[in-house]
C-alpha cells in the first residue's frame, strides 16, 4: 500500500551562487552577491512538494562533511523524509559554483566530486510510493544504466507513476539510448531545451518532444526557460507560455516546475493544469535568488 506520495533521488549539494559581476582592479571583480545555498535536483523538488503538503522521502548520498551537515539540516528543516540519505566518509558532498547574470542566466561549475563514487540507491527505496522521481538522470547516482533501469523497474513494480528530470552528463558518458529499454515505463519527462537538444539532436521544441515521445516516453514536457514549455503526451500536444515576471535569477526554476507538476499530478490535474501548476512556482521561484 502506498505510504509516501514521492520518493526523490538524485544530486543534493551546496550552490554557491554569485550574481553580476564588473572589473574592479588587476584579478579582481566585485559581485552583486555571493551566498551559500542548498540545492541539486532531488532536494529543490522534494522541498518545493513537502512546501505543498505532499510526503516526500529524499535519496541522496552525502559526505561526512560540513556541506553534507549544511544539505541534510536543511533537509530536515523543511520536513523531509531523510531515512534514506546515505552518509559515507569516502563520499565528499558536491559543491557548485554558479555565476548568475544580469539576466538571470547562469553558467555552472561542477567537480569530480559529483560523481559520488560508488553510491548506487538500493531498488528497495521506492517502496510504498505514489510517484518516484528520478530528478537528476545522467549525474550520479543516476548516471549509470543499471541504476536507472533497476529503480524504473522496482517503480513499476511497486505501481508507482515515473517522472524523470534529466542532465547533460558531466563525467561518466551516458545516453538517452542506453536507457531505451525503459523509455516505455516511463509517465512524465522534463528535460530543458539544452539536455533535449542532447539527447535528440533536434533544435525545434516540438521535435525534441515528439522524438522522446516517439522512443517510448508516454509524456515528455521540455522546459524551455522563458518560452515557456512544449508538451507531447498521450493525448495532446501543444506549447504553454511562461508567466511574465521579472526574473533574478533561474537557479532552481526547473526543479520548481517538475515539483509543481507533480503536486499537481496527485491531485488529480490533467496535463495542461499540471503544466500550469509547474509554470507557476517556476515564476516564483525565478524572482527570487537560489533554487528554494
Amino acid at each position: 500500500m502506498n505510504n509516501v506520495d514521492v520518493v526523490c533521488v538524485g544530486q543534493a549539494l551546496i550552490d554557491c551562487i554569485t550574481r553580476g559581476k564588473e572589473p574592479y582592479k588587476k584579478n579582481v571583480y566585485r559581485a552583486h552577491s555571493i551566498s551559500l545555498s542548498v540545492g541539486g535536483d532531488a532536494i529543490n523538488e522534494a522541498s518545493i512538494l513537502r512546501r505543498l503538503g505532499k510526503k516526500v522521502k529524499l535519496v541522496c548520498g552525502l559526505g561526512n562533511d560540513m556541506a553534507g551537515n549544511l544539505v541534510l539540516d536543511a533537509a530536515r528543516e523543511r520536513g523531509l523524509d531523510v531515512s534514506l540519505v546515505t552518509r559515507r566518509e569516502d563520499i565528499v558532498t558536491p559543491i557548485a559554483n554558479l555565476m548568475v547574470d544580469d539576466q538571470a542566466g547562469r553558467v555552472s561549475y561542477n567537480s569530480p566530486a559529483t560523481m559520488l563514487p560508488d553510491y548506487i540507491p538500493d531498488p528497495s527505496v521506492v517502496k510504498g510510493a505514489k510517484v518516484l522521481s528520478l530528478a537528476s538522470v545522467f549525474r550520479a547516482p543516476l548516471d549509470t544504466k543499471e541504476a536507472i533501469i533497476a529503480l524504473v523497474k522496482a517503480a513499476k513494480a511497486e505501481g508507482a507513476l515515473v517522472c524523470m528530470d534529466t542532465k547533460i552528463p558531466t563525467y561518466r558518458e551516458i545516453s538517452i539510448e542506453d536507457i531505451a529499454e525503459i523509455l516505455p515505463f516511463v509517465d512524465y519527462m522534463f528535460p530543458n531545451e539544452n539536455e533535449a537538444a542532447y539527447m535528440t539532436g533536434k533544435t525545434d521544441f516540438m521535435e525534441m518532444a515528439t522524438y522522446l515521445h516517439e522512443m517510448g516516453v508516454k509524456n515528455v514536457i521540455v522546459k524551455t526557460g522563458k518560452e515557456g514549455c512544449t508538451v507531447c503526451g498521450e493525448k495532446e500536444a501543444f506549447h504553454m507560455p511562461a508567466l511574465d515576471v521579472e526574473a533574478i535569477d533561474s537557479t532552481g526554476a526547473g526543479d520548481n516546475f517538475v515539483a509543481g507538476f507533480i503536486a499537481a499530478l496527485l491531485d488529480g490535474e490533467d496535463l495542461k493544469n499540471c503544466c500550469k501548476k509547474g509554470t507557476a512556482c517556476a515564476a516564483e521561484c525565478v524572482q527570487h535568488a537560489g533554487a528554494y
